[in-house]
């Protein structure tokens, strides 16, 4: 009976995305097109739905009025032309049944897209934004998140779920990061509403937002490699065999973790014996110590002076980044659970738990593959807002169980073309004034393929948006990774230059971000920077201001004797060295190839001269090649990084 069940709940939606929907007697409208939306100002703006074939369709706007008729396979449409900013206002459509979508703005409506770091929600970067967040409270920005999901088959006509979100203190938490501090910034400068279509998903590379037929035309092999999953039993196979897996895996795991042997003593309890345990510091990673390579569970666990102060609150606990999974427990009291490595650990301990004098943090940490433990350089820390505990430092532990690897899963989602399918297609009759953009780490192990393949996508979407050449604003990949002592090639920048390349295409804008990543975390929680710069692109592209929108980038260089002399757009008034008088992460090379750091100093409001007197016969000069550039420092006055570049056109040598 669930197996029947669960099968016309599939027949229904595959109807209702994919097929005309001339079965609908009344009046069916797209998620898009419901209450608290905000359309496109100063341009031709398209509402449309569906109901039944020949049916005569009404509607009212802002004192008009507009008649159509659906064609034969019940697909309406009218046009609302030359909106000007403003609302609330109320649109009723009438067929056989009536329709009213209220508190309705006009405004400037833009597309945020990409993979993690744009999905990344306001709550996941709370402790830095706090004040952002408990003052949230705007009628003027709205925030639509398409649902996360993936079509092989064909572009779909309609999202699944979804709905306009007004911006509180309640609903803002859920919001894309960048994007609502991007919108912040247009409505303040503006004065205008702002809406957000949220349509990305972590980890998807480039190829899984381009449609079918560019790929076929452009890039066969991942055209090919998208046929496969049309192929719904393969790909129900798949997921079956994963899912098969995985569960063995865990199961296997958890029957064998010693530290749930005795139920009488696990080994979260507070009072637990562990003078046969092992001690090491904490953060770092257990390879570092006789568990070298081991996969499975390893428990931890510190004793922690409390003070009366402190005893008996809610507190919160900081556990910095956990490779993979974690279970954390207080006193024996479950505090909480993260399930994969990526997020922050900040726990909520609950008020009577914590007591003055010892108390016991014990946790479980499971690693399916790789280099287990924590990570350096993040809080790791008991606080009530007043008092702080650093829990940095001595633990014990102790082997738990010991697995092979699990073998990666088949992220299916990310495949080409599914994301294009279901989560932009069903948006291109939508109008808006262009797209935020922030992806590229999953396509860093193929960089220099990325400036043909994002050239592409968006040439695509604006074929298929048919809106012209809208502004089309990107972030530029952050500093990652543990910073290297010599120059050395790097698969990052190779792709951060393959993003500069871009901004070749007409009403394209770049924002820099070198300067606010982590190199332990590649979720940096520093957004209100990455907003503000794709708003400041914004005012230049898509409002036409006067302003200095950009970072210094390289246009051209000169050897003059054992010196090269670079000459830079986008100086605003002058280059400089933040932080002081001298220039950072510059190296240089002869004809060797063999780059070496270099002196470097700004000697014009545009110009800078590289030298280094282990490089007599220099040819060719990098700033901020690596993964992480961590140190460099060429601003223009205005406040703006300078983007990464080479001058010379060198393959790899790693």
């Amino acid at each position: 009976m669930m197996n029947f069940r669960f099968k016309k709940i599939k027949l229904f939606l595959f109807i209702t995305l994919l097929l005309p929907l001339s079965a609908f007697s009344q009046i069916t409208l797209p998620k898009l097109i419901s209450d608290g939306m905000v359309l496109q100002r100063n341009t031709d703006v398209k509402i449309w739905g569906w109901a039944d074939p020949g049916e005569t369709i009404a509607i009212d706007f802002k004192d008009s009025s507009y008649n159509t008729t659906t064609n034969e396979n019940g697909r309406w449409e009218v046009t609302l032309s030359d909106l000007e900013a403003g609302g609330p206002y109320t649109m009723t459509l009438k067929a056989s049944n009536t329709v009213t979508i209220r508190d309705i703005m006009v405004g400037d409506v833009w597309i945020a897209s990409g993979q993690s770091n744009m999905e990344l929600p306001m709550s996941r970067v709370r402790p830095m934004y706090e004040k952002e967040i408990a003052n949230a409270q705007n009628n003027a920005i709205r925030y639509f998140d398409v649902p996360n999901t993936y079509n092989f088959d064909r572009p779909q006509r309609q999202l699944s779920s979804g709905s306009w979100e007004k911006t509180t203190p309640e609903t803002v938490p859920n919001f894309s990061a960048v994007a609502y501090f991007f919108a912040s910034k247009l409505n303040d400068k503006y004065g205008v509403p702002v809406g957000i279509i949220n349509s990305s998903l972590g980890g998807s590379p480039a190829e899984a937002w381009i449609s079918e037929g560019t790929l076929q035309q452009q890039f066969p092999e991942y055209y090919n490699e998208a046929q496969l999953y049309k192929d719904s039993a393969l790909v129900n196979k798949i997921q079956v065999s994963d899912n098969a897996r995985r569960q063995a895996w865990y199961r296997q795991l958890n029957n064998q973790d010693n530290g749930y042997d005795n139920p009488e003593t696990p080994w979260y309890k507070a009072d637990l014996n562990t003078s046969d345990w092992s001690t090491t510091d904490i953060p770092g990673f257990w390879a570092n110590t006789e568990l070298g390579s081991l996969d499975g569970v390893v428990w931890f666990r510190k004793e922690v002076d409390i003070p009366s102060e402190m005893a008996g609150k809610r507190v919160q606990l900081n556990l910095g980044r956990i490779v993979d999974a974690d279970s954390v427990f207080v006193n024996g009291t479950f505090v909480g659970t993260t399930s994969y490595q990526y997020p922050p650990r900040w726990y909520k301990v609950p008020a009577g738990v914590l007591k003055e004098g010892t108390n016991t943090i014990a946790i479980r940490v499971i690693n399916e593959r790789g280099n287990g433990g924590f990570f350096p350089d993040k809080e790791y820390k008991v606080t009530d807002g007043e008092q702080t505990i650093d829990l940095k430092g001595e633990w014990k532990y102790k082997t738990g169980a010991s697995m092979p690897p699990l073998e990666s899963q088949t992220f299916i989602r990310w495949m080409p073309v599914g994301l294009h399918n279901a989560m932009i297609a069903p948006l291109l009759d939508y109008r808006m004034k262009g797209v935020i953009w922030y992806q590229g780490e999953s396509n860093t192990y193929r960089p220099a393929e990325y400036e043909r393949l994002f050239s592409t996508m968006i040439k695509d979407w604006r074929n298929k948006w048919n809106q012209g050449t809208f502004p089309f604003l990107y972030v530029q990949l952050a500093n990652f990774m543990k910073a290297s002592s010599q120059p050395s090639e790097s698969n990052w920048a190779r792709l951060r230059e393959s993003q500069l390349k871009t901004l070749s295409i007409p009403k394209t804008g770049m924002a820099v971000t070198i300067d606010v990543g982590e190199w332990n975390d590649i979720h940096p929680l520093e957004k209100k920077p990455v907003g503000n710069r794709l708003a400041l692109a914004a005012r230049k592209i898509a409002y036409g201001e006067d302003i200095v929108y950009s970072g210094p980038i390289y246009k051209s260089m000169e050897i003059k004797n054992d010196r090269i002399i670079l000459n830079f757009d986008h100086t605003g008034s002058g280059l400089m060295a933040k932080g002081g008088n001298e220039l950072k992460r510059f190296a240089i090379a002869g004809p060797d190839s063999n780059f070496v750091w270099a002196n470097a100093k700004v000697i014009s409001d545009s110009k800078i001269a590289v030298w280094s007197d282990k490089v007599e016969n220099p040819v060719a000069v990098r700033y901020a090649w690596a993964d992480n550039p961590e140190g460099a420092n060429l601003y223009n006055k205005e406040g703006l990084p300078a983007s990464p570049f080479r001058t010379d056109n060198w393959p790899a040598t790693e």
